[in-house]
């Protein structure tokens, strides 16, 4: 067995254990907030996982796809898992608990987005549609940002956390599978000309998590979009 060829996609992996891992502390251990340590675990994995693969030289077909399958996982179903959680232990009756099931909308068009890309030669220094980390971590922060402000123990009805949350699943589903072009944070040189969004975003990630912690997530990715369709 080729040991080195292996190593990426074992890291890989450890992004689907994480994605699993995730599952089971929002459904089951009733921990969300470890939940969102395992979904930024498996952000982390997916990040290394392909700079790896480059830097070896042993890029493959397989690693691309078990990449895809892992994504769907950590990045599509797990981060509508943990909003679900959220949202749960404060619904009275079933019903209610159906008004959150629209946050599995941007589960769905993970899939589709993870498919589309897989086939798509054209996402080779940037991208189209929103990526499906990017989705993640929005609803990270909107988790984060709804836990500051009491929004979860609030009983579940057609108010305002609900409405934002139908909002942005539709928002966040349509972005991911939209051809709307997404620059990517990789850069050629350190230099400002050429890079400037990649500094604003930057820039603007470090304030929001100066003044939300983990909820600077969510206007960080919101900031990534408008930026994005600013040169679309």
């Amino acid at each position: 067995m080729n040991i080195r060829k292996n190593i990426p996609n074992a890291i890989t992996s450890l992004n689907l254990l994480s994605g699993a891992l995730s599952l089971v502390f929002s459904l089951y251990l009733k921990q969300p907030h470890i939940a969102v340590w395992f979904i930024v675990a498996a952000a982390v994995f997916d990040f290394f996982d392909g700079l790896v693969a480059r830097m070896l030289h042993v890029v493959s077909p397989i690693g691309k796809e078990l990449d895809s399958l892992a994504d769907v996982i950590s990045f599509g179903v797990a981060p509508a898992v943990l909003i679900f959680a959220a949202f749960a232990p404060a619904a009275d009756s079933s019903s209610e608990l159906l008004l959150c099931l629209p946050i599995f909308i941007t589960s769905v068009f993970a899939g589709i987005r993870l498919a589309k890309f897989n086939v798509d030669t054209r996402q080779t220094t940037s991208f189209l549609g929103l990526p499906v980390p990017s989705n993640a971590l929005f609803w990270i922060g909107f988790f984060a940002l709804g836990t500051s402000y009491g929004y979860f123990s609030r009983p579940v009805a057609v108010d305002i956390p609900v409405f934002l949350m139908w909002f942005f699943s539709i928002l966040m589903s349509c972005l991911m599978v939209s051809e709307v072009p997404m620059f990517s944070l990789k850069v050629k040189n350190f230099g400002w000309r050429g890079n400037e969004r990649q500094y604003l975003l930057i820039l603007s990630a470090l304030a929001f998590f100066l003044l939300f912690g983990w909820g600077g997530f969510a206007p960080t990715i919101i900031v990534y979009v408008f930026l994005s369709l600013l040169k679309a």
